[in-house]
C-alpha cells in the first residue's frame, strides 16, 4: 500500500468504539415497552421507516433516533400512548447517550503506532456534533488526532470538501472505517483510498448492493490492529 498518505482518517462509531449494538439494545427495550401494541419485527420495520423518513430533517445520531422512537410510538398507538411510556422512551434515549465508551480491540495500540510513525491522523464521522465530541472526549483518544470532522452525511461531496479544507490531494488521503456506504465508496469515488474493517453489527441503511462494489479496489482487514502490517 502507498506510503504517500498525508492524512489517515478514521471513522468513529464501530471503527474506534462500540456503537451500533447499543442502538440495537435500545430498540429491543423500545419493543418491550410497546409489545402490547405490535410484534417486535413489525415494530422494528415501522421504526426503520420513521428513521429513514426523518433523516433529511434530523440527520444522523442519537437525538434524531430518539425523536423517531417517540414518533413511531405515537403513530402505532394513534397518539394515545400513556405519558409514562413516553417518559420511558425518553429515558432510553438518555441512557443511550450515556453509554460507556468501549474501545474496540487494538484501537489504542494502532493509533499509538501510527502516531509514533508521524502520520497525521484525523477523525471523519457523522452524527450529532455534541454527542460525537462527547464520545471522543470520553474515549481518551483526542490527543492522537490533528482534526475532528463531524459531517451531516458522508458522501463524495463532503469528502471533497474535507480534502480541500485539509489542502491535500485525494491520492494523499486514506479513509478507514466499517461502513461501505459511508467510509469506503465515497472516498474511492473521488480518487482517495480506503480500508474496510467490517463490524459484526451494521445498521441496515449502511449496507450496499454487491453490484456497487464492482470496479472499486480497496483493502479489507479483519481488525484495526492489522493496519500495522500495511502502513
Amino acid at each position: 500500500m502507498s506510503n504517500n498518505y498525508k492524512i489517515i482518517s478514521f471513522d468513529a462509531d464501530d471503527t474506534l468504539w462500540v456503537n451500533e449494538p447499543y442502538y440495537r439494545e435500545t430498540e429491543a427495550e423500545f419493543c418491550k415497552i410497546l409489545s402490547v401494541f405490535m410484534p417486535e419485527e413489525k415494530l422494528n420495520d415501522e421504526l426503520y421507516k420513521t428513521e429513514i423518513d426523518n433523516l433529511e430533517l434530523y440527520g444522523y445520531g442519537a437525538k434524531g433516533f430518539v425523536l423517531s422512537l417517540i414518533e413511531t410510538a405515537l403513530r402505532i398507538t394513534d397518539n394515545k400512548l400513556d405519558p409514562y411510556k413516553v417518559l420511558q422512551i425518553i429515558k432510553l434515549g438518555k441512557d443511550l447517550l450515556n453509554k460507556p465508551i468501549e474501545l474496540l480491540d487494538g484501537v489504542r495500540q494502532t493509533l499509538d503506532y501510527l502516531y509514533q510513525k508521524n502520520y497525521k491522523l484525523i477523525v471523519a464521522t457523522k452524527g450529532d456534533l455534541l454527542d460525537q465530541e462527547r464520545k471522543l472526549r470520553r474515549s481518551g483518544l483526542s490527543a492522537y488526532f490533528h482534526h475532528i470532522e463531524v459531517m451531516s452525511d458522508k458522501n463524495s461531496k463532503q469528502y471533497e470538501k474535507l480534502i480541500s479544507h485539509l489542502d491535500i490531494k485525494p491520492s494523499e488521503f486514506l479513509m478507514i472505517g466499517n461502513s461501505l456506504r459511508s467510509d469506503i465508496l465515497p472516498p474511492l469515488q473521488i480518487g482517495a483510498s480506503a480500508v474496510h474493517i467490517p463490524y459484526h453489527t451494521t445498521w441496515q441503511h449502511e449496507t450496499v448492493e454487491d453490484s456497487l462494489l464492482k470496479n472499486n479496489k480497496f483493502i479489507t482487514l479483519s481488525s484495526i490492529i492489522n493496519l500495522k502490517d500495511i502502513l
